[in-house]
């Protein structure tokens, strides 16, 4: 009997399974600008082009604890003449305990974006209504196939920038 577990010790309460926790987010800059308002409301019969660029930061803040920034830029146009620009970095800090050193990135770069997506796509939908356009509406994006495309361009020698995140943008 010298193998059971009990329950009130450390042995066998799942304390060495790897544990995950989101301690805060919040948005950590937010700029929108209208360069050309007036004048832009008065083009708005037309759907705007959009363009839309992603980036992902992580940095250690303590013991076991990250912060990873979902930088979203968001550039639009009504023809050829720029209708909004808006520029969000959206940040979490979240708490890693037991996480295996090669489940780390992933979890950085994927995961955590996933989980912060889509508070900052209601942020972005927001301020761009705010701005006196339609909201916009982001597609959800996978960012674990993301994750796994940049790794295997990594391994290639191919040399990685900022994620251009292809697809459709809907706008709500």
């Amino acid at each position: 009997m010298a193998d059971e577990t009990h329950p009130g010790s450390s042995e066998g309460n799942g304390s060495h399974l790897p544990q995950v926790s989101v301690l805060a987010q919040y948005v950590k800059d937010l700029s929108f600008e209208n360069p050309s308002a007036p004048g832009i409301y008065q083009q708005q019969q037309e759907q705007p082009q959009v363009d839309v660029q992603f980036n992902i930061g992580t940095a250690v803040v303590g013991d076991n604890v990250h912060e990873v920034t979902l930088k979203i830029e968001v550039s639009a146009k009504i023809a050829d003449q720029p209708a909004f620009q808006v520029e969000l970095s959206y940040a979490g800090v979240f708490g890693l305990m037991n996480v295996p050193e090669d489940q780390l990135q992933p979890f950085l770069l994927a995961e955590a974006p996933r989980i912060l997506f889509p508070f900052a796509r209601s942020v972005l939908a927001n301020a761009v209504r705010d701005g006196n356009f339609a909201a916009l509406m982001l597609e959800p994006i996978d960012f674990h196939g993301l994750y796994m495309r940049q790794q295997a361009q990594i391994a290639q020698g191919i040399p990685h920038g900022t994620l251009d995140i292809p697809g459709p943008i809907g706008q709500g």
